[in-house]
C-alpha cells in the first residue's frame, strides 16, 4: 500500500486546512482514500469541530477521486472513560460524509478485554506504544484493504528501515482485536 502523510504536532484538521499542506497533497490525487484524525475529539465542542472540518475536507478528497476514512483514536489515559465519546465523534464524521469508519478506539478496547496488561500508550500516557501503533496500522490496513489482521506479520520493516517487531503472543491478541473491532462495525448498509 502506497501512502503518504502530512501530519504536524497539535494539529486539528482545522490548523492542517489553514496550513494547506494537506489540501495541496489531497489535490495531487491518486489516492484511493485519505484517512483523516484529529485527537480524541471526546468533548461537544471538539466532536463539532471535527465534524464541521471532515465535511470541507471529504468535499476535496472526493474531488481528487478518493474517499475520505476515520481514524477514530483513543483518548489520554488518565481519561479512559471518554472512549465511547471519542469512537461515537468519529462514527458520526465518518457517518455525516460516507466515508469510512477505521475503529482503533474499539480495537484498544478489544485489546484490553484480552489481556488488560498490553501497554498500548506511550511513556506520555497519550501517544501509542509499539504495541498501540502496530494494533492501530492492524485495523487501519485491514479495513481499506480488506486484508485479514489474522495474515499481518508481527515485524513490519519501516521506510527508511526502522523495524517495528510485537512478540508474537501480543501480536496474536493484537490482531484478534482488530479482527473483533472490524467485525463489529455495521456494513455501509446498516447491518452488523
Amino acid at each position: 500500500m502506497a501512502t503518504a502523510s502530512v501530519a504536524y504536532p497539535d494539529y486539528s484538521l482545522e490548523d492542517h486546512w489553514n496550513r494547506g499542506d494537506a489540501l495541496r497533497a489531497i489535490a495531487r490525487g491518486g489516492w484511493s482514500a485519505v484517512v483523516l484524525q484529529q485527537g480524541p475529539s471526546s468533548l461537544d465542542d471538539s466532536r463539532v469541530l471535527l465534524r464541521r472540518d471532515c465535511a470541507r475536507f471529504d468535499q476535496r478528497i472526493r474531488a481528487a477521486g478518493a474517499r475520505t476514512a476515520l481514524f477514530s483514536v483513543w483518548p489520554e489515559s488518565a481519561r479512559r472513560s471518554a472512549f465511547p465519546a471519542v469512537a461515537e465523534s468519529y462514527r458520526l464524521a465518518a457517518s455525516d460524509v460516507g466515508g469510512v469508519y477505521l475503529p482503533v478506539t474499539q480495537a484498544w478496547l478489544e485489546a484490553w478485554a484480552q489481556d488488560p496488561s498490553l501497554p498500548l500508550y506511550g511513556p506520555d500516557g497519550f501517544h501509542p506504544s509499539p504495541h498501540g501503533s502496530y494494533l492501530a496500522a492492524l485495523v487501519i490496513a485491514a479495513v481499506l484493504t480488506g486484508a485479514s489482521p489474522q495474515a499481518m506479520p508481527a515485524r513490519v520493516v519501516r521506510p527508511g528501515g526502522a523495524v517495528l517487531a510485537i512478540p508474537e503472543p501480543a501480536a496474536s491478541v493484537l490482531r484478534a482485536a482488530a479482527r473483533a473491532a472490524i467485525a463489529g462495525q455495521p456494513s455501509s448498509d446498516g447491518r452488523q
